[in-house]
């Protein structure tokens, strides 16, 4: 059985707040229906405008972590979009027990690009059953009005579905702030891409 692709393990409600909220309550199969207005993702600290609608993965069904939360389009099997919001010094993307064996790495306050892209590699790795993984692209980009980065990747997995994957995202104020797509390299990585890439545009900071 494929493991949930990067950050659904950790997932957490929309926040309420004046901005407009897509979130419809749990639907079949623990999702919630995300209209095409601005919502807050994560803990609440950014708010994106979605070209349609999506759906939300319940909280009901997998660990809650405040700073991610994840969306699908056509099921997490085939397509995912993952936000981080914040998230701290010293925090994981995912939960893990001191136990196990492999673990993936913690956010560091002072993390590089190629450190952040490290830890995303190490977690579809660790956590995802990802049996080959390649980089092809990290390159400079603004994210949140701050200096960040693309981070374009492969993988292939132990169902033999190769996906591909962009991470857009910055460290501000010591906190990871993040947008990722992950989806089956055929077909749905170019259908969900331009609604991804107009969410990256419209993600914007709120108090």
């Amino acid at each position: 059985m494929r493991m949930l692709p990067v950050f659904l393990l950790g997932l957490s409600s929309l926040s309420l707040s004046t901005c407009g909220t897509g979130d419809e309550g749990l639907g079949f199969g623990g999702y919630s229906l995300i209209r095409a207005i601005e919502v807050r993702v994560g803990n609440g600290s950014v708010a994106v405008t979605p070209p349609r609608e999506w759906n939300k993965q319940s909280t009901t069904l997998f660990d809650d972590i405040s700073t991610v939360e994840d969306w699908t389009q056509n099921g997490p099997y085939l397509d995912t979009i993952s936000f981080v919001t914040g998230m701290k010094d010293g925090k994981a993307i995912v939960r893990q027990r001191r136990r196990d064996d492999r673990q993936v790495p913690k956010f560091r306050s002072n993390m590089t690009a190629p450190e952040v892209a490290a830890m995303i590699e190490t977690f579809f790795r660790v956590r995802g059953g990802t049996v080959d993984f390649k980089t092809t692209g990290l390159v400079p980009r603004a994210f949140l009005g701050a200096s960040g980065f693309q981070y374009d990747f492969e993988h292939l997995d132990g169902d033999e579905v190769r996906r591909r994957g962009r991470a857009v995202g910055a460290v501000i104020d010591g906190r990871l702030f993040l947008v990722l797509l992950d989806a089956a390299k055929s077909h749905y990585f170019d259908a969900s891409l331009p609604d991804f890439e107009a969410i990256a545009r419209s993600a914007r900071r709120v108090s």
